[in-house]
């Protein structure tokens, strides 16, 4: 089989690249207005560090909120580490970028959410893997023809991740 474009890996590199972006941006100048960010991640990442009993307390997905109080936030090309306040206890996190979930800054109501990538991430895409919008047809298709079904779009309501 010849070789494919993995959009979807295209768009997580520049997703990724984005946060990237914003945090470096909020590492330099803090959070502007009302801006904060609910940031979900695995915790089962190989490079994500935390403490021992957060790790036993989110054995596979934690979510911090970067909000009123954070220190010590380092942005690197990898990702990014930041004390935050757990019960009264300043905790130090290390995120890679690759073990985000979601990120999401309710202010302006403005998410990404990353799909699970496979475990070989340099494979490429079977035309089975492909959705069926994206499919050539084996034959001219008529004007009064049917369009094959597409899929339906999930949508993910910012209200689950409000408190």
């Amino acid at each position: 089989m010849s070789r494919m474009i993995d959009y979807g890996k295209l768009m997580h590199a520049a997703m990724r690249r984005l946060i990237q972006n914003v945090l470096t941006d909020v590492q330099q100048h803090g959070l502007p207005g009302a801006h904060h960010f609910f940031i979900t991640f695995d915790t089962t990442h190989p490079d994500a560090e935390l403490a021992d009993w957060l790790r036993d307390r989110y054995p596979s997905e934690m979510t911090v909120v970067v909000q009123h109080w954070y220190d010590n936030l380092e942005v690197t090309d990898e990702g990014f580490g930041i004390t935050l306040n757990f019960g009264d206890a300043p905790e130090n996190l290390y995120i890679p970028y690759d073990a985000i979930q979601t990120f999401v800054d309710p202010s302006v109501e403005f998410g990404l959410r990353f799909e699970q990538q496979g475990d070989d991430e340099d494979e490429d895409l079977l035309d089975d893997d492909l959705p069926v919008a994206a499919h050539e047809p084996d034959e001219e298709v008529e004007d009064d023809a049917e369009e094959p079904a597409r899929p339906e779009a999930e949508v993910v309501s910012l209200d689950s991740f409000r408190k």
